[in-house]
Protein backbone atom coordinates (compact mmCIF):
# COMPACT_ATOMS: atom_id res chain seq x y z
CA UNK A 1 0.00 0.00 0.00
CA UNK A 2 1.32 3.42 -0.89
CA UNK A 3 0.73 6.54 1.13
CA UNK A 4 -0.37 9.57 -0.80
CA UNK A 5 1.28 12.74 0.43
CA UNK A 6 -1.30 15.51 0.96
CA UNK A 7 -0.64 18.53 -1.19
CA UNK A 8 -0.44 21.85 0.64
CA UNK A 9 -3.32 24.22 0.22
CA UNK A 10 -2.75 27.80 -0.84
CA UNK A 11 -3.00 28.85 2.82
CA UNK A 12 -0.20 26.43 3.71
CA UNK A 13 2.28 27.91 1.28
CA UNK A 14 2.54 31.08 3.37
CA UNK A 15 3.15 29.90 6.92
CA UNK A 16 2.58 32.58 9.53
CA UNK A 17 5.25 31.35 11.99
CA UNK A 18 8.22 29.02 12.20
CA UNK A 19 6.23 26.09 13.62
CA UNK A 20 3.71 26.18 10.80
CA UNK A 21 6.63 26.46 8.37
CA UNK A 22 8.00 23.19 9.77
CA UNK A 23 4.59 21.53 9.42
CA UNK A 24 4.27 22.76 5.82
CA UNK A 25 7.71 21.39 4.95
CA UNK A 26 6.97 18.04 6.63
CA UNK A 27 3.79 17.67 4.61
CA UNK A 28 5.56 18.58 1.41
CA UNK A 29 8.26 15.96 2.02
CA UNK A 30 5.79 13.32 3.15
CA UNK A 31 7.18 13.05 6.68
CA UNK A 32 4.79 11.09 8.93
CA UNK A 33 2.86 10.27 5.77
CA UNK A 34 1.78 13.90 5.61
CA UNK A 35 -0.18 13.55 8.87
CA UNK A 36 -0.46 16.34 11.43
CA UNK A 37 -1.24 15.19 14.94
CA UNK A 38 -0.61 17.42 17.96
CA UNK A 39 -1.51 17.27 21.64
CA UNK A 40 -2.14 19.54 24.61
CA UNK A 41 -0.59 17.81 27.67
CA UNK A 42 -1.40 19.69 30.92
CA UNK A 43 -0.48 18.40 34.35
CA UNK A 44 -3.64 18.33 36.52
CA UNK A 45 -2.01 20.14 39.44
CA UNK A 46 -3.73 23.52 39.07
CA UNK A 47 -6.06 25.59 36.94
CA UNK A 48 -5.07 26.62 33.43
CA UNK A 49 -4.00 30.23 32.91
CA UNK A 50 -3.61 32.61 29.97
CA UNK A 51 -0.20 31.10 29.18
CA UNK A 52 -1.81 27.70 28.66
CA UNK A 53 -4.32 29.36 26.35
CA UNK A 54 -1.46 30.20 23.99
CA UNK A 55 -0.51 26.51 23.85
CA UNK A 56 -4.12 25.39 23.46
CA UNK A 57 -4.75 27.80 20.59
CA UNK A 58 -1.49 26.79 18.93
CA UNK A 59 -1.90 23.01 19.19
CA UNK A 60 -5.59 22.82 18.36
CA UNK A 61 -5.23 25.59 15.77
CA UNK A 62 -2.44 23.88 13.83
CA UNK A 63 -4.32 20.59 13.84
CA UNK A 64 -7.43 22.29 12.46
CA UNK A 65 -5.54 24.30 9.82
CA UNK A 66 -3.84 21.22 8.38
CA UNK A 67 -6.74 18.81 8.61
CA UNK A 68 -5.14 16.96 11.50
CA UNK A 69 -6.02 15.96 15.04
CA UNK A 70 -5.20 17.22 18.52
CA UNK A 71 -5.32 15.10 21.66
CA UNK A 72 -6.01 16.21 25.21
CA UNK A 73 -3.62 14.28 27.43
CA UNK A 74 -3.28 14.68 31.17
CA UNK A 75 0.27 14.28 32.44
CA UNK A 76 -0.78 12.65 35.71
CA UNK A 77 2.56 11.24 36.85
CA UNK A 78 2.83 13.07 40.19
CA UNK A 79 -0.03 11.91 42.45
CA UNK A 80 0.95 14.14 45.38
CA UNK A 81 -0.02 17.32 43.51
CA UNK A 82 -2.87 16.19 41.26
CA UNK A 83 -6.62 16.22 41.79
CA UNK A 84 -9.83 15.36 39.94
CA UNK A 85 -10.91 18.98 40.49
CA UNK A 86 -8.07 20.11 38.25
CA UNK A 87 -8.89 17.51 35.60
CA UNK A 88 -12.48 18.74 35.41
CA UNK A 89 -11.39 22.38 35.31
CA UNK A 90 -8.98 21.71 32.44
CA UNK A 91 -11.67 20.00 30.37
CA UNK A 92 -14.04 22.91 30.96
CA UNK A 93 -11.39 25.52 30.11
CA UNK A 94 -10.45 23.90 26.79
CA UNK A 95 -14.11 23.59 25.82
CA UNK A 96 -14.77 27.20 26.86
CA UNK A 97 -11.99 28.36 24.54
CA UNK A 98 -13.87 26.65 21.74
CA UNK A 99 -11.94 23.43 21.15
CA UNK A 100 -13.03 19.81 20.98
CA UNK A 101 -10.70 16.83 21.35
CA UNK A 102 -13.58 14.51 20.34
CA UNK A 103 -12.81 10.99 21.64
CA UNK A 104 -9.07 11.62 22.05
CA UNK A 105 -8.79 12.16 25.81
CA UNK A 106 -5.84 10.35 27.32
CA UNK A 107 -3.92 10.16 30.57
CA UNK A 108 -0.29 9.26 31.08
CA UNK A 109 -1.66 6.82 33.66
CA UNK A 110 -3.29 4.96 30.75
CA UNK A 111 0.22 3.92 29.81
CA UNK A 112 1.70 3.04 33.21
CA UNK A 113 1.97 -0.65 32.40
CA UNK A 114 3.49 -0.05 28.99
CA UNK A 115 5.87 2.58 30.37
CA UNK A 116 6.99 0.05 32.98
CA UNK A 117 7.59 -2.55 30.25
CA UNK A 118 9.70 -0.04 28.31
CA UNK A 119 11.72 0.62 31.46
CA UNK A 120 12.48 -3.07 31.86
CA UNK A 121 13.47 -3.10 28.20
CA UNK A 122 15.98 -0.32 28.86
CA UNK A 123 17.39 -2.27 31.80
CA UNK A 124 17.82 -5.42 29.69
CA UNK A 125 19.60 -3.33 27.03
CA UNK A 126 21.98 -2.00 29.66
CA UNK A 127 20.59 1.53 29.20
CA UNK A 128 19.06 1.98 32.65
CA UNK A 129 20.03 1.06 36.21
CA UNK A 130 18.66 1.26 39.74
CA UNK A 131 20.55 3.84 41.78
CA UNK A 132 20.52 3.72 45.58
CA UNK A 133 22.12 7.11 46.18
CA UNK A 134 20.06 9.65 48.08
CA UNK A 135 18.62 12.64 46.22
CA UNK A 136 21.33 14.89 47.67
CA UNK A 137 24.08 12.45 46.69
CA UNK A 138 22.73 12.28 43.14
CA UNK A 139 22.84 16.08 42.94
CA UNK A 140 26.44 16.05 44.12
CA UNK A 141 27.42 13.44 41.52
CA UNK A 142 25.82 15.41 38.66
CA UNK A 143 28.58 18.00 38.57
CA UNK A 144 28.09 21.56 37.42
CA UNK A 145 27.78 23.47 34.17
CA UNK A 146 31.58 23.69 34.03
CA UNK A 147 32.51 20.35 35.63
CA UNK A 148 31.44 16.87 34.47
CA UNK A 149 29.51 14.58 36.74
CA UNK A 150 30.82 11.39 38.28
CA UNK A 151 29.38 7.93 37.92
CA UNK A 152 27.23 6.53 40.69
CA UNK A 153 28.83 3.56 42.49
CA UNK A 154 25.67 1.64 41.53
CA UNK A 155 25.93 2.42 37.81
CA UNK A 156 27.49 -0.93 36.95
CA UNK A 157 24.98 -3.17 38.65
CA UNK A 158 24.18 -6.23 36.59
CA UNK A 159 21.07 -6.46 34.46
CA UNK A 160 19.66 -9.15 36.76
CA UNK A 161 20.25 -7.09 39.90
CA UNK A 162 18.67 -4.03 38.30
CA UNK A 163 15.63 -6.00 37.16
CA UNK A 164 15.23 -7.55 40.61
CA UNK A 165 15.46 -4.20 42.39
CA UNK A 166 13.14 -2.47 39.92
CA UNK A 167 10.51 -5.19 40.27
CA UNK A 168 10.75 -4.98 44.06
CA UNK A 169 10.38 -1.20 43.79
CA UNK A 170 7.13 -1.81 41.97
CA UNK A 171 5.96 -4.25 44.63
CA UNK A 172 6.40 -1.61 47.29
CA UNK A 173 9.24 -3.20 49.23
CA UNK A 174 11.17 0.06 49.61
CA UNK A 175 10.32 3.45 51.14
CA UNK A 176 10.23 6.70 49.21
CA UNK A 177 13.70 7.81 48.17
CA UNK A 178 15.39 4.46 48.72
CA UNK A 179 16.04 3.91 45.00
CA UNK A 180 15.42 5.49 41.62
CA UNK A 181 15.70 4.17 38.10
CA UNK A 182 18.14 6.23 36.01
CA UNK A 183 18.97 6.23 32.33
CA UNK A 184 22.57 5.29 31.58
CA UNK A 185 23.70 7.98 29.14
CA UNK A 186 26.75 10.17 29.81
CA UNK A 187 27.77 11.75 33.11
CA UNK A 188 30.23 13.98 31.24
CA UNK A 189 27.67 15.38 28.82
CA UNK A 190 27.64 19.19 28.56
CA UNK A 191 23.84 18.86 28.65
CA UNK A 192 22.91 18.31 32.30
CA UNK A 193 19.69 16.57 31.24
CA UNK A 194 21.75 13.71 29.75
CA UNK A 195 23.75 13.02 32.92
CA UNK A 196 21.91 9.82 33.76
CA UNK A 197 18.50 11.43 34.36
CA UNK A 198 15.97 9.82 36.67
CA UNK A 199 13.26 7.84 34.88
CA UNK A 200 11.31 6.46 37.86
CA UNK A 201 11.01 7.32 41.55
CA UNK A 202 9.27 5.65 44.47
CA UNK A 203 6.25 7.52 45.71
CA UNK A 204 3.78 5.81 48.04
CA UNK A 205 0.83 8.07 47.27
CA UNK A 206 -2.77 7.54 46.24
CA UNK A 207 -3.35 8.33 42.57
CA UNK A 208 -6.61 9.98 41.53
CA UNK A 209 -7.16 7.39 38.77
CA UNK A 210 -5.10 4.29 39.57
CA UNK A 211 -5.61 4.37 43.33
CA UNK A 212 -2.88 2.43 45.15
CA UNK A 213 -2.02 0.13 42.26
CA UNK A 214 1.35 1.85 41.76
CA UNK A 215 4.00 3.12 44.12
CA UNK A 216 6.56 3.98 41.45
CA UNK A 217 5.87 6.77 38.98
CA UNK A 218 7.65 7.79 35.77
CA UNK A 219 9.31 11.19 35.38
CA UNK A 220 7.89 13.71 32.91
CA UNK A 221 10.68 13.56 30.29
CA UNK A 222 10.38 9.78 30.06
CA UNK A 223 6.59 9.49 30.17
CA UNK A 224 5.96 12.41 27.86
CA UNK A 225 8.17 11.20 25.03
CA UNK A 226 6.73 7.69 25.06
CA UNK A 227 3.14 8.92 25.43
CA UNK A 228 3.65 11.06 22.32
CA UNK A 229 4.98 8.06 20.45
CA UNK A 230 2.18 5.74 21.54
CA UNK A 231 -0.42 8.29 20.42
CA UNK A 232 1.31 8.68 17.03
CA UNK A 233 1.89 12.39 17.62
CA UNK A 234 3.77 14.03 14.76
CA UNK A 235 4.68 17.43 16.22
CA UNK A 236 5.26 17.68 19.96
CA UNK A 237 5.00 21.42 20.56
CA UNK A 238 6.23 22.66 23.93
CA UNK A 239 7.62 25.78 25.56
CA UNK A 240 11.19 26.98 25.34
CA UNK A 241 12.31 25.71 28.75
CA UNK A 242 12.21 22.19 27.28
CA UNK A 243 14.70 22.99 24.52
CA UNK A 244 17.58 21.43 26.47
CA UNK A 245 15.37 18.42 27.19
CA UNK A 246 14.94 17.62 23.49
CA UNK A 247 18.08 15.40 23.31
CA UNK A 248 16.65 13.32 26.17
CA UNK A 249 13.25 13.18 24.43
CA UNK A 250 14.96 11.80 21.32
CA UNK A 251 17.23 9.48 23.34
CA UNK A 252 14.26 7.82 25.04
CA UNK A 253 12.45 7.21 21.75
CA UNK A 254 15.58 5.91 20.04
CA UNK A 255 16.53 3.71 22.99
CA UNK A 256 13.26 1.79 22.96
CA UNK A 257 12.98 2.04 19.16
CA UNK A 258 9.40 3.27 18.97
CA UNK A 259 7.83 2.91 15.51
CA UNK A 260 6.74 6.54 15.62
CA UNK A 261 9.21 9.31 16.47
CA UNK A 262 7.53 12.70 16.98
CA UNK A 263 9.47 15.92 16.49
CA UNK A 264 9.73 18.15 19.54
CA UNK A 265 9.48 21.86 18.66
CA UNK A 266 9.89 24.62 21.23
CA UNK A 267 8.30 28.06 21.25
CA UNK A 268 8.50 31.00 23.65
CA UNK A 269 6.08 30.85 26.56
CA UNK A 270 3.79 33.75 27.29
CA UNK A 271 5.06 36.24 29.85
CA UNK A 272 2.58 39.01 30.65
CA UNK A 273 3.24 42.30 32.41
CA UNK A 274 1.80 42.79 35.92
CA UNK A 275 1.17 39.05 36.08
CA UNK A 276 2.68 35.88 37.53
CA UNK A 277 2.33 32.67 35.53
CA UNK A 278 3.90 30.09 37.82
CA UNK A 279 1.25 27.61 38.96
CA UNK A 280 3.19 27.23 42.19
CA UNK A 281 2.93 30.96 42.86
CA UNK A 282 -0.70 31.10 41.81
CA UNK A 283 -1.44 28.25 44.22
CA UNK A 284 0.39 30.22 46.91
CA UNK A 285 -1.88 33.21 46.29
CA UNK A 286 -4.91 30.94 46.70
CA UNK A 287 -3.68 29.08 49.77
CA UNK A 288 -2.58 32.27 51.55
CA UNK A 289 -5.94 33.90 50.69
CA UNK A 290 -4.36 36.81 48.84
CA UNK A 291 -7.17 36.11 46.36
CA UNK A 292 -10.52 34.44 46.92
CA UNK A 293 -9.74 31.37 44.83
CA UNK A 294 -8.56 30.11 41.45
CA UNK A 295 -11.52 31.92 39.87
CA UNK A 296 -10.78 35.29 41.45
CA UNK A 297 -11.21 37.81 38.59
CA UNK A 298 -7.74 39.23 39.33
CA UNK A 299 -6.10 35.88 38.57
CA UNK A 300 -4.69 35.10 35.10
CA UNK A 301 -6.42 31.70 35.23
CA UNK A 302 -8.96 31.04 32.51
CA UNK A 303 -11.68 30.58 35.14
CA UNK A 304 -10.69 33.93 36.63
CA UNK A 305 -10.67 35.71 33.28
CA UNK A 306 -14.02 34.12 32.41
CA UNK A 307 -15.54 35.30 35.69
CA UNK A 308 -14.16 38.78 35.06
CA UNK A 309 -15.96 38.85 31.71
CA UNK A 310 -13.24 38.04 29.19
CA UNK A 311 -14.54 36.16 26.15
CA UNK A 312 -12.91 33.13 24.53
CA UNK A 313 -12.96 35.04 21.24
CA UNK A 314 -10.90 37.84 22.80
CA UNK A 315 -8.35 35.40 24.21
CA UNK A 316 -7.99 33.64 20.86
CA UNK A 317 -7.59 37.03 19.17
CA UNK A 318 -4.88 37.92 21.68
CA UNK A 319 -3.04 34.66 21.00
CA UNK A 320 -3.18 35.37 17.26
CA UNK A 321 -1.83 38.88 17.74
CA UNK A 322 1.17 37.91 19.87
CA UNK A 323 2.08 35.13 17.45
CA UNK A 324 4.65 32.39 17.96
CA UNK A 325 8.27 33.27 18.61
CA UNK A 326 11.54 31.50 19.41
CA UNK A 327 12.66 33.97 22.06
CA UNK A 328 11.04 34.83 25.38
CA UNK A 329 9.63 38.31 25.74
CA UNK A 330 7.33 40.25 28.04
CA UNK A 331 3.96 41.02 26.45
CA UNK A 332 2.09 44.13 27.58
CA UNK A 333 -1.13 43.17 29.37
CA UNK A 334 -2.65 46.25 27.70
CA UNK A 335 -2.69 44.26 24.44
CA UNK A 336 -4.85 41.59 26.09
CA UNK A 337 -7.17 44.29 27.41
CA UNK A 338 -7.32 45.83 23.93
CA UNK A 339 -8.44 42.51 22.47
CA UNK A 340 -11.17 42.25 25.11
CA UNK A 341 -12.42 45.75 24.26
CA UNK A 342 -12.29 45.01 20.54
CA UNK A 343 -14.43 41.93 21.00
CA UNK A 344 -16.89 43.34 23.56
CA UNK A 345 -17.38 46.52 21.56
CA UNK A 346 -19.06 44.39 18.91
CA UNK A 347 -21.17 42.21 21.18
CA UNK A 348 -21.84 43.91 24.53
CA UNK A 349 -25.20 45.69 24.94
CA UNK A 350 -24.97 49.32 26.09
CA UNK A 351 -26.78 50.13 29.31
CA UNK A 352 -26.65 52.90 31.90
CA UNK A 353 -25.39 52.47 35.42
CA UNK A 354 -24.46 54.98 38.11
CA UNK A 355 -21.74 53.79 40.46
CA UNK A 356 -21.53 56.82 42.77
CA UNK A 357 -25.11 58.17 42.80
CA UNK A 358 -26.02 61.81 43.24
CA UNK A 359 -29.75 62.60 43.19
CA UNK A 360 -31.12 65.10 40.68
CA UNK A 361 -34.63 66.54 40.95
CA UNK A 362 -36.10 67.97 37.73
CA UNK A 363 -38.28 70.70 39.20
CA UNK A 364 -40.42 71.38 36.12
CA UNK A 365 -41.07 67.72 35.28
CA UNK A 366 -44.50 66.68 36.60
CA UNK A 367 -44.52 64.53 39.72
CA UNK A 368 -45.82 60.99 39.21
CA UNK A 369 -45.22 61.06 35.46
CA UNK A 370 -42.81 58.92 33.47
CA UNK A 371 -41.61 59.18 29.91
CA UNK A 372 -40.12 56.17 28.12
CA UNK A 373 -37.10 56.84 25.93
CA UNK A 374 -35.93 54.48 23.22
CA UNK A 375 -32.27 53.50 23.62
CA UNK A 376 -30.37 51.16 21.24
CA UNK A 377 -28.41 48.32 22.78
CA UNK A 378 -25.50 48.65 20.38
CA UNK A 379 -25.13 51.41 17.77
CA UNK A 380 -22.70 49.17 15.87
CA UNK A 381 -25.20 46.32 15.67
CA UNK A 382 -28.73 47.32 14.58
CA UNK A 383 -29.82 43.71 15.05
CA UNK A 384 -29.18 44.05 18.78
CA UNK A 385 -32.42 46.02 19.10
CA UNK A 386 -33.26 48.56 21.77
CA UNK A 387 -34.86 48.93 25.16
CA UNK A 388 -37.10 51.47 26.88
CA UNK A 389 -35.47 53.68 29.50
CA UNK A 390 -37.81 55.43 31.99
CA UNK A 391 -37.32 59.16 32.58
CA UNK A 392 -38.86 60.57 35.77
CA UNK A 393 -38.71 63.65 37.95
CA UNK A 394 -35.97 62.19 40.17
CA UNK A 395 -32.80 60.79 38.62
CA UNK A 396 -29.31 59.71 39.61
CA UNK A 397 -26.12 60.89 37.93
CA UNK A 398 -22.49 60.17 38.76
CA UNK A 399 -21.26 62.27 41.66
CA UNK A 400 -18.09 63.12 39.70
CA UNK A 401 -20.22 64.63 36.92
CA UNK A 402 -21.00 67.65 39.15
CA UNK A 403 -18.71 70.29 40.60
CA UNK A 404 -19.91 73.29 42.53
CA UNK A 405 -16.85 75.32 41.59
CA UNK A 406 -15.58 73.75 38.37
CA UNK A 407 -12.13 74.41 36.89
CA UNK A 408 -11.85 75.89 33.43
CA UNK A 409 -11.87 72.63 31.46
CA UNK A 410 -14.64 70.91 33.43
CA UNK A 411 -17.60 70.74 31.04
CA UNK A 412 -20.02 68.62 33.04
CA UNK A 413 -22.79 69.81 35.35
CA UNK A 414 -22.29 72.87 37.57
CA UNK A 415 -24.54 75.62 38.94
CA UNK A 416 -26.08 77.51 36.03
CA UNK A 417 -24.69 75.10 33.48
CA UNK A 418 -26.65 73.03 30.97
CA UNK A 419 -25.83 69.47 29.81
CA UNK A 420 -27.54 66.78 27.79
CA UNK A 421 -28.84 63.59 29.35
CA UNK A 422 -28.14 60.51 27.27
CA UNK A 423 -31.13 59.62 25.02
CA UNK A 424 -33.04 62.42 26.72
CA UNK A 425 -33.05 66.19 26.93
CA UNK A 426 -31.11 69.22 28.12
CA UNK A 427 -31.11 69.91 31.87
CA UNK A 428 -29.78 72.92 33.73
CA UNK A 429 -28.61 73.05 37.34
CA UNK A 430 -30.51 75.74 39.23
CA UNK A 431 -29.83 74.78 42.83
CA UNK A 432 -27.77 72.67 45.21
CA UNK A 433 -28.91 70.93 48.43
CA UNK A 434 -26.31 70.15 51.10
CA UNK A 435 -26.36 68.21 54.35
CA UNK A 436 -25.30 69.52 57.76
CA UNK A 437 -21.69 68.69 56.95
CA UNK A 438 -21.78 70.83 53.86
CA UNK A 439 -21.75 67.88 51.45
CA UNK A 440 -23.81 68.08 48.26
CA UNK A 441 -26.63 65.54 48.51
CA UNK A 442 -29.04 66.72 45.80
CA UNK A 443 -29.15 68.88 42.69
CA UNK A 444 -32.17 70.90 41.62
CA UNK A 445 -32.48 71.18 37.87
CA UNK A 446 -34.88 72.15 35.13
CA UNK A 447 -35.33 70.54 31.75
CA UNK A 448 -36.09 72.02 28.35
CA UNK A 449 -39.07 70.13 26.85
CA UNK A 450 -38.02 71.33 23.38
CA UNK A 451 -34.79 69.29 23.50
CA UNK A 452 -36.06 65.71 23.58
CA UNK A 453 -33.88 63.79 21.20
CA UNK A 454 -30.79 65.72 22.18
CA UNK A 455 -30.95 68.88 20.08
CA UNK A 456 -32.27 72.36 20.63
CA UNK A 457 -34.59 74.10 18.13
CA UNK A 458 -32.76 77.37 18.76
CA UNK A 459 -29.45 75.81 17.85
CA UNK A 460 -27.73 76.10 21.23
CA UNK A 461 -25.10 73.51 22.00
CA UNK A 462 -23.92 71.73 25.11
CA UNK A 463 -20.46 70.24 25.56
CA UNK A 464 -21.26 67.15 27.60
CA UNK A 465 -23.68 64.23 27.62
CA UNK A 466 -24.21 62.47 30.95
CA UNK A 467 -25.53 58.99 31.68
CA UNK A 468 -28.22 58.64 34.34
CA UNK A 469 -30.92 56.36 35.73
CA UNK A 470 -34.42 56.97 37.03
CA UNK A 471 -34.41 56.99 40.83
CA UNK A 472 -37.84 55.37 40.95
CA UNK A 473 -36.92 52.52 38.63
CA UNK A 474 -33.24 52.05 39.50
CA UNK A 475 -31.97 48.64 40.57
CA UNK A 476 -29.63 48.34 43.52
CA UNK A 477 -26.38 46.54 42.79
CA UNK A 478 -22.90 45.74 44.04
CA UNK A 479 -20.14 46.55 41.59
CA UNK A 480 -16.59 45.25 41.96
CA UNK A 481 -13.87 47.33 40.35
CA UNK A 482 -10.92 45.07 39.58
CA UNK A 483 -7.47 46.37 38.77
CA UNK A 484 -4.15 44.63 38.10
CA UNK A 485 -3.06 42.37 40.93
CA UNK A 486 0.52 43.65 40.92
CA UNK A 487 1.95 47.15 40.81
CA UNK A 488 5.27 46.05 39.30
CA UNK A 489 5.51 45.35 35.58
CA UNK A 490 7.52 42.19 36.22
CA UNK A 491 6.63 41.00 39.74
CA UNK A 492 8.85 37.93 39.37
CA UNK A 493 11.97 39.96 38.56
CA UNK A 494 14.60 39.10 41.17
CA UNK A 495 15.94 42.63 40.89
CA UNK A 496 12.71 43.74 42.54
CA UNK A 497 13.58 42.00 45.78
CA UNK A 498 12.76 38.38 44.96
CA UNK A 499 9.38 38.24 46.75
CA UNK A 500 6.66 38.58 44.14
CA UNK A 501 4.04 39.13 46.86
CA UNK A 502 5.81 42.33 47.88
CA UNK A 503 4.45 43.88 44.68
CA UNK A 504 0.77 43.07 45.22
CA UNK A 505 -1.50 46.00 44.46
CA UNK A 506 -3.38 46.92 47.66
CA UNK A 507 -6.05 48.61 45.53
CA UNK A 508 -6.64 45.72 43.11
CA UNK A 509 -10.27 45.45 44.25
CA UNK A 510 -12.75 48.15 45.21
CA UNK A 511 -16.25 47.04 46.16
CA UNK A 512 -19.03 49.58 45.55
CA UNK A 513 -22.42 49.05 47.16
CA UNK A 514 -25.55 51.06 46.54
CA UNK A 515 -24.89 51.43 42.81
CA UNK A 516 -27.90 52.16 40.62
CA UNK A 517 -28.63 50.37 37.36
CA UNK A 518 -31.28 50.89 34.70
CA UNK A 519 -34.23 48.47 34.98
CA UNK A 520 -33.37 46.48 31.82
CA UNK A 521 -30.66 44.75 33.89
CA UNK A 522 -33.21 43.17 36.24
CA UNK A 523 -33.01 39.91 34.29
CA UNK A 524 -29.23 39.93 33.87
CA UNK A 525 -27.90 36.38 34.02
CA UNK A 526 -24.53 35.32 35.45
CA UNK A 527 -21.83 35.67 32.81
CA UNK A 528 -23.67 38.23 30.66
CA UNK A 529 -21.51 41.15 29.59
CA UNK A 530 -22.49 44.78 29.15
CA UNK A 531 -20.98 48.13 28.43
CA UNK A 532 -21.91 50.53 31.18
CA UNK A 533 -21.90 53.73 29.14
CA UNK A 534 -18.93 56.00 29.85
CA UNK A 535 -17.69 53.60 32.56
CA UNK A 536 -16.39 50.44 30.93
CA UNK A 537 -17.30 46.82 30.26
CA UNK A 538 -18.88 44.82 33.07
CA UNK A 539 -19.97 41.23 33.60
CA UNK A 540 -22.67 39.78 35.84
CA UNK A 541 -20.68 37.74 38.35
CA UNK A 542 -20.81 34.00 37.67
CA UNK A 543 -20.76 33.07 41.34
CA UNK A 544 -22.67 35.78 43.16
CA UNK A 545 -25.10 37.46 40.76
CA UNK A 546 -28.72 36.32 41.06
CA UNK A 547 -32.22 37.81 40.82
CA UNK A 548 -32.67 40.39 43.54
CA UNK A 549 -28.94 40.50 44.31
CA UNK A 550 -27.16 41.94 41.31
CA UNK A 551 -23.36 41.78 41.36
CA UNK A 552 -21.23 43.02 38.47
CA UNK A 553 -17.48 42.84 37.87
CA UNK A 554 -15.62 45.41 35.87
CA UNK A 555 -14.04 43.54 32.99
CA UNK A 556 -12.02 46.37 31.53
CA UNK A 557 -12.19 50.15 31.37
CA UNK A 558 -13.10 51.97 28.17
CA UNK A 559 -9.77 53.70 27.75
CA UNK A 560 -7.35 51.73 25.60
CA UNK A 561 -3.70 52.36 26.44
CA UNK A 562 -2.42 49.83 23.90
CA UNK A 563 -4.42 51.24 20.99
CA UNK A 564 -3.35 54.75 21.95
CA UNK A 565 0.31 53.72 22.01
CA UNK A 566 -0.06 52.06 18.61
CA UNK A 567 -1.61 55.18 17.11
CA UNK A 568 1.21 57.26 18.58
CA UNK A 569 3.82 54.89 17.16
CA UNK A 570 2.14 54.96 13.75
CA UNK A 571 2.08 58.75 13.71
CA UNK A 572 5.77 58.91 14.60
CA UNK A 573 6.66 56.27 12.04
Amino acid sequence: MTTETPQPSSSETQATDFIRAIVVQDRQTGKHGGRVHTRFPPEPNGYLHIGHAKSIVLNFGIAAEFGGKCNLRFDDTNPTKEDVEYVDSIREAVRWLGYDWEDREYFASNYFEKLYDYAEQLIRKGKAYVDSLSAEEIRQHRGTLTQPGTNSPYRDRSVDENLDLFRRMRKGEFPDGAHVLRAKIDMASPNMNLRDPTLYRIRHAHHHRTGDAWCIYPMYDYAHALSDAMEAITHSICTLEFENHRPLYDWVLDAVQTPNHPQQIEFARLNLTYTVMSKRKLLQLVQEKVVTGWDDPRMPTLVGLRRRGYTPEAIRLFCDKIGVAKRDSLVDVALLEHCVREDLNKRAPRVMAVLHPLKVVIENFPEGQMRELDAPYNPEDPAAGSRKVPFTRELYIEREDFMEEPPKKFFRLAPGREVRLRYGCFVKCVGVVKDDAGQVVELRCTYDPQTWGGSSPDGRKVKTTLHWVSAEHALDAEVRLYDRLFVREDPEDEAGGGDFKAHINPHSLEVLRGCRLEPSLRAAKPGERYQFERLGYFCADLADCRPGALVFNRTVELRDAWAKSQRSADSQG
